[in-house]
């Protein structure tokens, strides 16, 4: 039985070919070519429901750029406006500057912990109805059902041989497409530039090179992630999904099949005993509406958006076959534990994280609110120069320069006394004012304008390395005033 011992010899190339075999197997394992999805029309609660929310946003994103807000003379009246020119952004009444940058931290955060309290309570609920991704698939889908038809007349025209049918079907369903993404690229420049200004000068060739750029990038990514991607822009690209697991748990309302009612599944006869055996005929409808293709029936998966789609199909199945609503429905992961032993459900949307989230939530808001109502139109800073740091002049006093930004926000101009708090032998020089009013500036309306100041402190009144001094501007007609304080050097050493 020696012979067993020895190895089987092969010749290289069959050796290879064999290798190659299982490489490619193992590619085939590791690998499965993206199986097009035709998600059915829908007819139900939960569709309608996403085409209202559908034509709000996107009536809200192609339309408010054309809303008017007066500012009054000299000032952009696009009621929603990023003026990088300007350096503003504008929001109907609330105008901000750059400084004010922490105004658009504030709403990212809100909008962040939002998403973190409607997770908890609904899972993924943004991602179902409101995501611009899911948002302009639908417009997509609608386009392709117009021209190609639902389900069935998609898949028999996609395995049909090219013809003019298919050709022209296929032709007008990209243009529109196509038509679509140029619409939401055009309409995004819309939010840099005035709108109606914008629109002019982009079809004469004389808009800034940037809306050309931007337009075709929204352009492209619409349609091809609306068009083409679709689904794998959820599961693969999207980092929520793996997002919300963190934010979520067995007490959130989610689209779940009811496994307690709906088991054992089957095919069922008319007329046949439901006895032993569970509500789902296996009609698969569920899947056939599904955008993400995907079964319900298998449980949570990464892949499900929660849109409601799937109920709206099986609720019509089971007023057909006479049978309760509800088989597939929102419902909590714990009520269906509850259901299968009998108990009633119970819902709990007052929980730890649901407070967290929320108290974290209010604080956030409470404290822009606050900043917002408290937001001053009159501001004030002082830099001083620091090289040199200080100059010692000829008769032993001691001057130092700064320089004195004031910032009108308010759209019309002010007279100001400006005021310098400190020491009452300091001597206060400000270069361009006017001899007969040196303490007067004038700040243009909705202006940050820069003054340079010297002050020089005596010799007989220099006793420390630094003296503190406060700046103060004041609108006497309003008796508005804004603070900056600062220091002199005077190079004192003890």
């Amino acid at each position: 039985m020696t012979h067993n011992l020895i190895p089987k010899m092969v010749a290289p190339g069959v050796q290879r070919s064999k290798a190659k075999a299982v490489n490619a197997a193992e590619t085939r394992e590791l690998y499965e070519k993206r199986q097009q999805i035709y998600p059915k029309l829908a007819k139900g609660k939960f569709r309608l429901a996403k085409w209202i929310i559908m034509i709000l946003t996107l009536s809200v994103y192609y339309l408010v750029p054309f809303l008017r807000w007066d500012r009054g003379a000299d000032l952009p009246d696009q009621a929603v406006l990023i003026d990088f020119a300007g350096r503003r952004f504008y929001f109907f009444f609330i105008e901000i500057w750059p400084q004010e940058v922490y105004y658009i931290s504030g709403l990212l955060i809100l909008a962040a912990l939002a998403l973190f309290l409607a997770s908890a309570l609904f899972g993924r609920v943004w991602c179902g109805y409101a995501c611009p991704q899911t948002v302009w698939t639908d417009l997509f889908i609608t386009v392709e059902r117009l021209f190609e038809g639902d389900r069935n007349a998609r898949i028999k025209l996609d395995r049909s041989s090219w013809s003019f049918n298919k050709a022209w079907r296929k032709i007008a369903k990209h243009a529109v497409w196509l038509l679509i993404g140029m619409g939401t690229g055009g309409a995004w420049i819309l939010y840099f530039h005035d709108a109606f200004d914008v629109l002019r000068d982009f079809f004469a060739g004389e808009a800034p090179l940037t809306a050309y750029i931007f337009f075709g990038l929204l352009t492209f990514t619409t349609y091809t992630l609306a068009g083409t991607m679709r689904e794998q822009v959820c599961t693969y690209m999207c980092p929520w999904p793996r997002i919300q697991a963190a934010m979520t748990d067995r007490e959130a309302v989610n689209v779940i099949y009811r496994t307690d009612r709906g088991e054992p599944r089957g095919t069922h006869k008319k007329g046949a005993s439901w006895e032993g055996r569970g509500d789902c005929i296996s009609c698969r409808q569920c899947v056939a509406v599904c955008p993400m293709g995907i079964d319900i029936r298998d449980g949570a998966q990464l892949e499900c958006i929660q849109c409601g789609l799937c109920i709206d199909a099986c609720d019509d199945i089971m007023r057909k076959i006479d049978r309760p609503t509800g088989l597939i429905t929102y419902e909590t992961d714990d009520n269906v534990d509850r259901f299968t032993a009998g108990e009633p459900p119970r819902y709990r949307f007052i929980r730890g994280r649901t407070l967290v989230y929320a108290g974290a939530l209010v604080l956030v808001a409470s404290v822009m609110l606050t900043g917002l109502l408290n937001r001053t139109e009159l501001e004030l800073n002082a830099l001083r120069d620091r090289n040199p740091n200080f100059v010692r002049l000829s008769d032993g006093s001691v001057r130092n320069g700064y320089t004195i930004k004031v910032i009108n926000k308010a759209h019309e101009t002010r007279h100001l006394e400006f005021v310098v708090e400190g020491d009452p032998r300091i001597q206060v020089r400000v270069l361009g004012a006017d001899a007969n009013a040196p303490r007067s500036l004038m700040v243009a309306s909705d202006r940050t304008q820069d003054f340079i100041v010297y002050l020089t402190l005596p010799s007989d009144a220099i006793d420390e390395a630094r003296e503190p001094i406060n700046f103060r501007v004041i609108d006497l007609s309003t008796e508005e005033f804004a603070d900056a304080a600062s220091i002199i050097v005077t190079g004192f050493e003890l």
